[in-house]
């Protein structure tokens, strides 16, 4: 079976459970940012939930190390890529998984426009680094 499917359904699992357990949504920006902007009522899960995501790609990490390859990146343009994604995670208020994974599944509007908005950036980034850049 394709590795790609069993983690798409690995991810829609996680995000419906969250949601009828706990009745949030599975945004992991957010989930992250609850965790810095720390309410006693709700650390706990959130906590568990970012541990279940180290040990999750530290176990992958041991199985298929070969999925991790890297290409070689200058250490500014990883530091500008972070960056850039966290002003994007603000900018929209949520990340690919509470719009495109969540948001979609629940025809938000607002989410579908994101998600375009993201991947369109995207493409167009790989586009200029690869053929206007020369590649970093």
């Amino acid at each position: 079976m394709n590795s790609a499917l069993i983690g798409g359904a690995i991810i829609g699992l996680a995000s419906g459970l969250l949601w009828l357990l706990n009745g949030r949504i599975l945004g992991v920006s957010g989930i992250i940012g609850g965790i810095l902007n720390w309410s006693p009522r709700d650390i706990l899960w959130r906590a568990f939930f970012l541990a279940g995501l180290l040990s999750g790609g530290a176990l992958m990490y041991r199985l298929k190390p070969e999925n991790f390859e890297m290409l070689p990146m200058p250490s500014w343009a990883i530091l500008l890529a972070g960056l850039l994604v966290g002003f994007g995670t603000r900018l929209s208020n949520g990340c690919t998984s509470g719009h495109g994974v969540c948001g979609i599944s629940r025809v938000s509007m607002r989410s579908i426009v994101a998600t375009l908005v993201f991947m369109a950036m995207g493409a167009l980034t790989v586009g200029v680094v690869r053929h206007l850049l020369g590649g970093l």
